[in-house]
């Protein structure tokens, strides 16, 4: 399946059906009055984000989303049937905004989430609503609602608790085929990941967490060059980043000059993602030129914490996996802690109003 990360729509939730105008005709019985009856709602377009999704794939060639309009009342007061409802799931971490303003709908941010996104028409009342003692023969009905038409663009952002960024043959690819089910492509050659891969890294210490690849970028990536903005934006939603870099092709006449100059895309790209925090690992640590150019990069970085590692050999992996899973762990419990404080902070001001502090 080819990865497809955004799309254009078009929904169109159902029209109300109409009410009905209709009068009682029974033998015997004279001026029986009016019982037309109402008309159905129109079905609402619904969005549900699924986790086993991966990809927009399925609008790729499906940009309309319509649902079905209510049927018009009746006579003898029968109710018009209302349209049914069209459900879309989406991939978790979809981004729905509207495409003319580009202000946004709806963040799909947990799985099993789900948003009215277009909700159907009202059906209209039939004319026996409007029966009363000074119109006791009313030979009018209410026309039912229009439903709601919307232009929608959706944008998949990747959701991950650590994502792997990198230059191009970094070895980003084996290091999360080696620490996680993912099995995405390898080979001795640079753009071997075209698409983001996403695997779960399961360990001893706690429960098991994401990490998504980023396919390579190089220099200028923010305005579009290699696979540039097309998978920088992924990079967002991860907590943490892992920085890989090749330690056997560090400059040792500038060690940083690598470093600095994919942390200088990320700050153009986008500023909060330039910010997130980092932790450094250095791979390829089995070939020979490695230590000593590794070596010059610590010691130019200064006191920074350094992981190597050699993907290839598994060393060091261990030790990576370990300090992953703790960075994952201390995040939740401290996100958790903010709630509670939340939650209690909320509580406080209930039980002691200003009025009686």
């Amino acid at each position: 399946m080819k990865f497809i990360d955004e799309a254009i729509i078009t929904v169109q939730s159902g029209n109300g059906g109409r009410g009905c105008v209709s009068f009682r005709r029974e033998k015997f019985i004279e001026r029986g009055g009016p019982d037309g009856g109402d008309g159905g709602d129109g079905g609402s377009v619904v969005l549900k984000a699924v986790g086993s999704r991966r990809t927009l794939y399925e609008f790729r060639h499906r940009h309309h989303i319509a649902a079905e309009n209510g049927r018009p009342g009746e006579g003898q007061q029968r109710h018009g049937r209302n349209g049914e409802d069209i459900l879309m799931e989406l991939p978790v971490g979809t981004l729905v905004s509207d495409l003319e303003s580009g202000e946004i709908v709806h963040d799909f941010v947990h799985d099993g989430e789900v948003v009215v996104i277009a909700k159907g028409g009202r059906g209209g009342r039939g004319n026996k609503r409007f029966a009363t003692a000074r119109n006791r023969v009313p030979r009018f009905a209410q026309p039912g609602e229009p439903g709601v038409f919307m232009e929608l663009k959706l944008e998949l952002k990747l959701l991950a608790d650590v994502g792997i960024i990198g230059f191009p043959n970094a070895g980003k690819s084996t290091l999360i085929s080696v620490i996680s089910s993912a099995r995405p492509k390898t080979a001795a050659y640079p753009f071997t990941t075209l698409t983001p891969n996403i695997g779960m890294v399961q360990h001893e210490w706690g429960e098991p967490f994401a990490v998504a690849d980023i396919p390579g970028l190089i220099e200028g990536a923010h305005q579009g060059l290699g696979l540039g903005i097309q998978f920088l934006k992924h990079a967002e939603r991860n907590k943490f980043l892992l920085h890989l870099m090749d330690a056997s092709a560090i400059d040792p006449e500038d060690p940083l000059k690598n470093y600095r100059t994919l942390n200088k895309e990320l700050a153009l790209y986008s500023k909060a993602l330039a910010e997130k925090k980092q932790i450094l690992v250095l791979n390829k640590m089995d070939l020979p030129e490695a230590p000593e150019l590794a070596d010059l990069f610590q010691k130019a970085m200064g006191d920074v914490d350094i992981i190597r590692i050699s993907a290839a050999t598994t060393m060091g992996v261990a030790e990576l996996k370990k300090t992953l899973a703790d960075m994952v762990h201390q995040d939740v419990y401290h996100s958790d802690n903010d709630h509670d404080q939340d939650d209690q902070d909320e509580h406080t001001d209930d039980e002691f109003p200003d009025d009686e502090l």
